[in-house]
């Protein structure tokens, strides 16, 4: 499993002219699901994502939580995550897990997600979205479970 988290100071995530999931600070996580990817995978990422300090403190120091300093998630598949670029000029995704077992496990990720006290809005699985963000900082992490 791979994510992509990027801290925001706001995003929303549009499908065929409607929001689907808004934010105003907090994470966009860009969710990628491989083949044996597992709930355990899941759990690790989760985790790490509602603990990790990233946050500035009182003296700038990157050393609070999205919980300690207050915000939400925006979770969204994304397949492409997984794209073998290392032949030719089209990529492959054939290591993306198919849908009918990516979808499951990015919901149970983002339930996991709540369970831990965070709140998350997110995309649609499989559509075609608009993703809006302000990057703050920026800050940008990959987090990969393997």
């Amino acid at each position: 499993m791979r994510v992509v988290l990027q801290r925001s100071k706001e995003a929303s995530v549009t499908v065929d002219g409607k929001v689907t999931g808004k934010i105003a600070k907090g994470y966009v996580l860009l969710v990628g699901i491989t083949h044996g990817d597992t709930k355990d995978d899941a759990d690790y990422i989760a985790k790490k994502i509602a603990k990790m300090r990233i946050w500035e403190d009182e003296v700038g120091k990157m050393n609070h939580s999205i919980k300690e300093h207050g915000g939400d998630i925006l979770s969204v598949s994304q397949f492409t995550l997984y794209a073998d670029t290392r032949k030719g000029n089209r990529p492959s995704f054939t290591n993306a897990a198919r849908p009918e077992d990516a979808l499951p496990l990015w919901e149970y990720f983002n339930s996991t997600l709540c369970a831990l006290g965070l709140h998350v809005e997110t995309g649609v699985f499989g559509a075609m979205m608009d993703v809006k963000l302000i990057n703050d900082g920026p800050v940008t992490i990959l987090i990969e479970s393997k």
